[in-house]
């Protein structure tokens, strides 16, 4: 498994936003399972290949490391796992090109928090982008009013924000390792969804669509970003990271003719300029290590 180590991070990265990319069509392609029963499927499948993959790196120390990240590593999980429940939810009641766009300003987040939180001055740059994002956002939300999608753009909303929380945890606590962070989230959601599923009763077709959704769209599109990240600037980081945003509309379009307006076009379109305009801010923080 320590191969993987040696694969250039931009290439990780760029297959990594390629397997997250298809998490809105795999939530399309469940026969008859409900948000919740998708949750569950998902984090039973990512519980698992997380688990594997601590056991593959740190051996008979994996419980110790998962040990040693202690309340803050808890306290990440529990913030990402919000994540994971926003994606799905979202995901069944909007449009995949709304979704991955409102994802997208996750960078524009952490300027905001980082402010507020961290005392971290806001450049030039950074306002326009946070401008430029709020615009594109609030162009996806008033067509929401009519097209029926809002409740499912403002979970959206919680991603990034939750993403921004979780940043400012780990910069808070440096020396926290994010993979235990990734198992506690893949294990509170996972009981989420035992606990709010009506039944556990599912087809074999939606039991393959939770495996391909938790191990080859989460868990490697995880930990290709966050082996990835290690090794590359943070303007590369924020540049590749738009291969999630670009594909995900693009699946949904061919396999199952998902067009959204064209205002969500419009608004992700202003919200990729401003992610493009943050990444080349030279005044802001290293991108984080996951």
């Amino acid at each position: 498994m320590k191969f993987i180590y040696k694969i250039p991070g931009y290439l990780l990265l760029l297959f990594g936003g390629f397997c997250l990319s298809w998490g809105g069509f795999i939530v399309r392609s469940f026969e008859y399972a409900t948000a919740w029963q998708i949750l569950f499927l998902r984090s039973f499948f990512f519980f698992f290949a997380v688990s594997l993959f601590l056991f593959l790196i740190y051996k008979k120390n994996t419980i110790q490391i998962i040990k040693a990240s202690g309340f803050p590593g808890v306290l990440g999980g529990l913030v990402m796992s919000m994540s994971f429940v926003a994606f799905v939810f979202a995901m069944m009641n909007t449009t995949v090109a709304n979704v991955v766009f409102i994802i997208s300003t996750q960078t524009i987040f952490l300027a905001i928090l980082g402010y507020f939180f961290l005392k971290e001055k806001i450049s030039i740059i950074s306002f326009i982008c946070i401008a430029l994002a709020m615009t594109g956002i609030t162009i996806m939300i008033q067509d929401s009013f009519i097209s029926g999608t809002l409740f499912g753009n403002i979970i959206a909303l919680a991603i990034p924000i939750n993403f921004s929380i979780l940043v400012m945890i780990v910069r808070k606590n440096k020396n926290l390792d994010m993979v235990p962070a990734i198992w506690f989230a893949s294990l509170f959601t996972s009981i989420y969804g035992i606990l709010m599923s009506e039944s556990l009763n599912f087809s074999n077709h939606d039991i393959f669509m939770g495996f391909l959704l938790g191990v080859p769209q989460l868990a490697f599109g995880f930990i290709c970003i966050t082996i990835g990240s290690r090794t590359t600037p943070s303007i590369t980081i924020g540049l590749l990271m738009l291969t999630e945003t670009l594909f995900a509309p693009l699946w949904v379009w061919v396999f199952l003719n998902e067009i959204p307006p064209k205002s969500v076009f419009l608004g992700g379109g202003i919200i990729i300029l401003a992610v493009i305009l943050k990444s080349f801010d030279k005044n802001k923080r290293p991108a984080p290590t996951y």
